[in-house]
C-alpha cells in the first residue's frame, strides 16, 4: 500500500509529463536500488531505462496508426546468479489518462509487481528461469510503451510468456480474462498456482468480441512479439475507473493482498517451470476454464471439452427421439406436441425481447435513459419485472386458449422436453461455432436430464408433490447457481461500462437485452411450471404492478442517474476542449478560423442534466461539421468519431487562445515519384500528444508512408488518424505521405490536418475553460484541456 500511495501523490501522470517521465520513474528507480541493496545472493538484479521510438498500425477503434518518441520504460531483470536463456515476463503501466491520478489503473499493480520483486528477491531460493518486470510508461497512449519494449529491447527475445496487469475497475478481484492465443499450459499454471482464482473462458471470448471498447497490452505482445499470457484486470466498481476518484484509498487492501498473493505464486511457478523453456512445444490446442465461485478452477483442452459438448448433446437428443418414439403408433402425435412446445417456447422469448426492448426504447425516447445507473435495482423492477410478466402471459394464454382442457402433467413434461431440445441445440451449434463458452450450455443439458431421469417416476405416479417440486430445484442447483454467479459477473463489468459507451449505443436497450436474456436462461427450466400449476395471475398481477409503478417513477424523473456520494460515486462524464482553429488554403492562407469549447459528454444522455446549471450549454450550439476537412474539422485525441454523433456534442464560442509552445509545421520536400505518384515531406513539433489527419483530395489516392508498416491504414469514414506522443527531449517529428495524383491538381493532393493537445503544464487549462470547469455540478467528472487544430492543403 505504501508504494500505492506514494506512486498516486505524484498526481497524474500524463505521457511526456515531468509527473510521468521524471519523478515517477525516479521513484520507481529509488524503490528498485533499494531492493537490490537487499537482494540476497542467490539472484542477480539489472535494471535498464529504454526510452524507445517507434510506429504501428492498429486495428482498435476502427483502425488507426500510432507514432512515439523517447517514451519511458523502467525495466528490471531478476535471474539466477549464473544468468538465465528463458524469461517470464510481468507487466504494468505506472502512466495514467489526464486529470486522474490512476490508482487501479495501473498504480496498483505497479506497488504489486514491487512487493513481488521485493519478495523474489530475498528468498534464498533460486529460480530457474528469469523474470522480466516491465513499468511501462505509456499504456494510456493505445499500448506504445509495452510495442517499444517488445518490439525493440534485448531482453524482449528471451520472453516465454507473460503476465499482465491491468484494471477496467476500481478494486474487487482481479479476473483472468484473456489468455493464449493456443498454449494451454498456461491456463494449467495459473489453475495450479493462483490462491484465489477468478477465470472466465466467457469473459475472454466477450472481451475479444470487440463488444468492449477497451484494449491491453495482451494484444502487442500477442501480436508483435508473438508471445502466450495471461491477461488479469481489476472489474469491481468501473464507474470511477478514469476519474478524478481512481485514488489509493478506494482500493482495499484486501483487493491488492488477494492480486499480490495470485501473481507471486503464478510467477514463482512459471520462473520454476520446465515448460517455460519449451514453451513452442505445447502452444496448440485451446482451453475451457471457469473458476467455480472463486474457489477453484476447473480447467481442460478444448478438444476434451468438445468431444464432452457432443456427447451430452448426442445422449439428450436420443433420450427425446426414445420419448417421441414410445409408443411408436403416437409418434406424429408426440412429435407434434413437441415441436408446438418449442415453437411457442421460442414464440414466448421473442415476444418477451420485443416488449422488453419497446419499453427500452420509449424510456431512451422520453430522455430517461439511464436511470438504472446509480439505482440498479431499478432496472430489475422496470425491465427483469417486465420480461418475466410478458413470458408469464404468452404462456399462460397458451394454456387458457391453445391447451384447453389438456393434461397439465403433460403439459408440464413436454414443455421441460422443449427446453431440453432448445438447450441442446444451442450446445451443438455452439460446439460447431468453436466456442469454449458452450460449456454452460453442458450444464443446462448434463444436470436437468440427469434431474428429469431421478425423478421420472416420482413424477409419471404422483405428478408435482413437494418431494417432486424439492428434488427438482436441488438438480437444477449447479446451472442455476453457476448462471447467477456469471450474470453478476457480466453486470459487474457491463453497466458502468454503459456510462462511457458513447451517444450511440442505447444503454436502456444494451441493459434491457441482457435482462432478457438471463431472463430467458434462468425461465427456461420454469416454463413447464406455468402448466403445472392451477393459475399463476397473482404472479402476473405482482409483476405487472411493480413494473408499472417503476415505469411511472423513471418517467417522473425520480430516479436520477448520477451520484456525487463521497463513499461510492457514480458521475457523468463530460470531456471539455478549448479549442482554435485554422484552416488553410493551398496557398498557406487563413480562409476560416474560430474558436471554442467542444463538449462531449460521453454517454447517451449528452448534456440534458447539465443545461439547468450551465444554461449557455443547450442545443443551439450543436457542433457543426465541416464537410471539407477530415473528422468534421474537430480535434479527436482518438478516432472516436463513430460513437459519438454531431447532434450529441457542442461548441460555445469561446476566446481564442495562444498556446506558449504552439505547433511548428513544415513541409520539407515535394518529389516526383515513378508511377504519377507525389512524395511529401513534412516536419512537425509541438507539444506530447498530437493526432495528425490525413484525407486525400478527389481524385487522389494515399499509397504509402513512413509510418506503421508502410501501408496507410484508414480510419472509419474512409480518413486516415495518426496518433502520435512523446516523451522528454524528443526530436521533431519527421514522416513522408505518397500519394497517387491526376496530372492537373490545382485545388491540391491532400488535406493534412494537426491537433496539438495540451494535457499538463501553464497551456493545458484557459480561464474561460477553468471558470466553465467551476460551473459543473459535483456529480459529473468533467475533463477539460486547450487543444490547437490547424487544416493545411498541399
Amino acid at each position: 500500500r505504501g508504494y500505492l500511495e506514494n506512486i498516486t501523490a505524484i498526481g497524474p501522470r500524463t505521457v511526456g509529463s515531468p509527473e510521468n517521465e521524471v519523478l515517477a520513474v525516479n521513484y520507481l528507480l529509488e524503490q528498485i536500488r533499494g531492493i537490490e541493496r537487499e537482494s540476497t545472493d542467490a539472484h542477480k538484479i539489472s535494471v535498464d531505462i529504454q526510452r524507445p521510438t517507434g510506429s504501428f498500425s492498429i486495428d482498435f477503434l476502427g483502425g488507426f496508426t500510432s507514432y512515439y518518441a523517447n517514451i519511458t520504460n523502467v525495466v528490471v531483470k531478476l535471474e539466477p546468479r549464473g544468468g538465465a536463456e528463458h524469461a517470464v515476463l510481468s507487466n504494468c503501466h505506472f502512466d495514467s489518462v489526464p486529470n486522474t491520478p490512476g490508482a487501479s489503473d495501473d498504480a496498483v499493480s505497479c506497488a504489486v509487481m514491487l512487493e513481488i520483486l521485493n519478495t523474489l528477491s530475498k528468498s534464498s531460493e533460486s529460480l530457474q528461469h528469469a523474470v522480466i518486470f516491465l513499468f511501462n510508461g505509456a499504456e494510456e497512449n493505445i499500448l506504445q510503451a509495452s510495442h517499444g519494449f517488445i518490439t525493440q529491447h534485448e531482453w524482449a527475445k528471451s520472453i516465454r510468456a507473460f503476465i499482465n496487469l491491468e484494471a477496467a475497475g476500481v478494486g474487487g478481484k482481479e479476473l483472468v480474462f484473456q489468455t493464449g492465443p493456443e498454449n494451454p499450459w498456461l491456463v494449467q499454471a495459473y489453475v495450479v498456482a493462483a490462491k484465489h482464482p477468478f477465470a472466465s473462458v466467457v469473459a475472454q471470448e466477450v472481451f475479444q468480441s470487440g463488444i468492449i471498447p477497451a484494449d491491453t497490452d495482451f494484444r502487442i505482445y500477442r501480436d508483435f512479439g508473438n508471445v502466450p499470457g495471461i491477461d488479469l484486470a481489476f472489474i469491481e466498481n468501473g464507474y470511477i475507473y478514469h476519474t478524478e476518484y481512481d485514488t489509493s484509498d478506494r482500493i482495499l487492501t484486501d483487493s491488492i493482498q488477494r492480486a499480490g498473493d495470485n501473481i507471486l505464486a503464478v510467477l514463482k511457478y512459471l520462473a520454476t517451470s520446465e515448460k517455460l523453456a519449451k514453451s513452442f512445444e505445447y502452444r496448440h490446442g485451446n482451453v475451457v476454464f471457469f473458476d467455480v465461485l472463486g474457489l477453484f478452477v476447473l480447467a481442460y483442452p478444448a478438444r476434451v471439452g468438445t468431444i464432452m459438448n457432443y456427447i451430452t448433446a448426442a445422449i439428450a437428443f436420443f433420450y427425446l427421439s426414445k420419448k417421441v418414439l414410445q409408443p411408436k403408433p403416437r409418434a406424429v402425435h408426440n412429435l407434434k406436441k413437441l415441436f408446438t412446445a418449442f415453437s411457442l417456447t421460442l414464440t414466448s422469448w421473442v415476444c418477451t425481447a420485443v416488449a422488453v426492448l419497446m419499453v427500452a426504447v420509449f424510456v431512451s425516447i422520453i430522455g430517461r435513459a439511464l436511470s438504472w445507473y446509480t439505482h440498479f435495482y431499478v432496472s430489475v423492477s422496470l425491465y427483469g419485472t417486465a420480461a418475466a410478466a410478458k413470458l408469464i402471459l404468452v404462456h399462460m394464454l397458451a394454456k387458457k386458449f391453445f391447451y384447453k382442457n389438456m393434461n397439465e402433467q403433460y403439459l408440464g413434461d413436454v414443455f421441460f422436453d422443449a427446453s431440453l431440445m432448445i438447450w441442446s441445440i444451442a450446445l451443438a451449434a455452439m460446439t460447431r461455432m468453436g466456442l469454449c463458452s458452450a460449456f454452460i450450455c453442458t450444464l443446462w443439458v448434463a444436470f436437468p436430464l440427469l434431474t428429469k431421469l431421478m425423478i421420472h417416476k416420482e413424477f409419471s405416479q404422483k405428478g408435482a408433490t413437494i418431494k417432486f417440486i424439492a428434488m427438482y430445484m436441488l438438480g437444477m442447483f449447479v446451472p442455476y447457481l453457476y448462471m447467477l454467479y456469471v450474470s453478476w459477473t457480466v453486470f459487474e463489468m457491463f453497466t458502468p461500462v454503459m456510462g462511457r459507451s458513447g451517444s450511440e449505443i442505447p444503454p436502456d436497450m444494451v441493459l434491457a437485452g441482457f435482462i432478457v436474456i438471463f431472463t430467458m436462461i434462468l425461465s427456461s427450466y420454469f416454463i413447464n411450471f406455468i402448466y403445472l400449476v392451477k393459475s399463476t395471475k397473482t404472479t402476473l398481477v405482482t409483476l405487472t404492478t411493480v413494473f408499472v409503478v417503476t415505469l411511472t417513477l423513471v418517467c417522473s424523473g425520480i430516479f436520477f442517474p448520477y451520484s456525487s456520494d463521497a463513499a461510492n460515486p457514480k458521475p457523468k462524464r463530460v470531456f471539455l476542449q478549448h479549442t482554435s482553429r485554422r484552416f488553410h488554403d493551398i496557398d498557406g492562407n487563413v480562409v476560416k478560423s474560430d474558436s471554442g469549447i467542444w463538449i462531449n459528454g460521453f454517454d447517451y444522455n449528452g448534456i440534458s442534466h447539465i443545461t439547468p446549471h450551465v444554461p449557455e450549454i443547450n442545443d443551439t450550439i450543436r457542433t457543426p461539421c465541416e464537410e471539407q476537412a477530415p473528422f468534421c474539422g474537430l480535434p479527436w485525441i482518438l478516432p472516436v468519431h463513430f460513437m459519438f454523433r454531431l447532434v450529441k456534442n457542442w461548441y460555445l464560442p469561446a476566446p481564442e487562445i495562444l498556446p506558449r509552445s504552439p505547433i511548428q509545421f513544415k513541409l520539407l520536400s515535394k518529389e516526383l515519384m515513378p508511377r504519377n505518384s507525389v512524395r511529401l515531406s513534412f516536419e512537425l513539433s509541438g507539444p506530447s500528444h498530437m493526432s495528425l489527419y490525413v484525407r486525400p483530395r478527389t481524385g487522389s489516392a494515399l499509397s504509402r508512408w513512413s509510418l506503421g508498416d508502410g501501408m496507410p491504414v484508414a480510419s472509419l469514414g474512409g480518413d486516415y488518424f495518426v496518433f502520435y506522443s512523446r516523451g522528454l527531449h524528443a526530436a521533431p517529428w519527421r514522416f513522408w505521405v505518397e500519394l497517387t495524383a491526376p496530372e492537373k491538381h490545382s485545388d491540391g493532393i491532400v488535406s493534412l490536418a494537426i491537433a496539438a493537445h495540451y494535457f499538463f503544464g501553464e497551456d493545458q487549462k484557459s480561464p474561460q475553460l477553468y471558470a466553465l470547469l467551476e460551473r459543473f455540478p459535483n456529480w459529473t467528472f468533467s475533463s477539460g484541456w486547450t487543444c490547437t487544430y490547424d487544416l493545411f492543403v498541399f
